[in-house]
């Protein structure tokens, strides 16, 4: 329902990380740049930072190695 944060803890979660770590901490000075930065961060959060919730891989490993096992039928588990 709209208005009701405490049903979407997922996209709560990110949006907070996401105005803590990137909003908060820069000062755009335009659009472009606020792109720029935005972007970066987006980059940085899928490819760099581990996730607590993918048992500490980024997202990028942690499909990676989905993929691998869907292909194989395997199933990887830590």
């Amino acid at each position: 329902e709209p208005g009701k944060p405490w049903q979407n803890g997922t996209n709560e979660s990110f949006n907070g990380k996401f105005r803590d770590e990137c909003l908060a901490m820069n000062w755009f000075h335009s659009r472009k740049h606020a792109k720029v930065l935005i972007e970066q961060w987006r980059e940085h959060y899928n490819t760099i930072r581990p996730h607590s919730s993918l048992d500490y891989q980024t997202p990028l490993e942690y499909v990676s190695e989905w993929k691998s096992s869907s292909t194989t039928g395997a199933v990887v588990s830590k």
